[in-house]
């Protein structure tokens, strides 16, 4: 059974592991998104946007909705904006513990 998490967690991961990916799961977070939208706020071409779509589609992290000739797409689990939430917090964390480092050196 823990193999069967630890996997998902490993694959879940994965599909995370790429910044556009991730932008993507951030602008989700604020609500549904055609992928003409999500190529307007990222800044980058249909081809791109789509490709990781489909990773993490493919990879059930969002889901998307034929609605006439556009597809919505969605996050798949709420969560997913309070995980994003938590990597920004680790992040914050480390940028704070280097500035003290550099503050520390710089004091010497």
């Amino acid at each position: 059974m823990n193999l069967d998490i630890q996997q998902f967690k490993a694959d879940f991961f994965k599909a995370l592991a790429h910044p556009m990916r991730i932008r993507i799961l951030e602008v989700l977070s604020d609500g549904e998104r055609t992928v003409n939208e999500l190529q307007t706020i990222l800044g980058s071409d249909g081809s791109a946007v789509s490709q990781q779509l489909a990773v993490l589609r493919n990879k059930n992290v969002v889901s998307g909705t034929k609605e006439g000739t556009s597809v919505i797409y969605s996050l798949r689990d709420p969560l997913i904006k309070d995980l994003l939430g938590v990597a920004k917090q680790i992040f914050d964390n480390h940028l704070v513990d280097a500035i003290s480092l550099l503050e520390n050196i710089r004091n010497e």
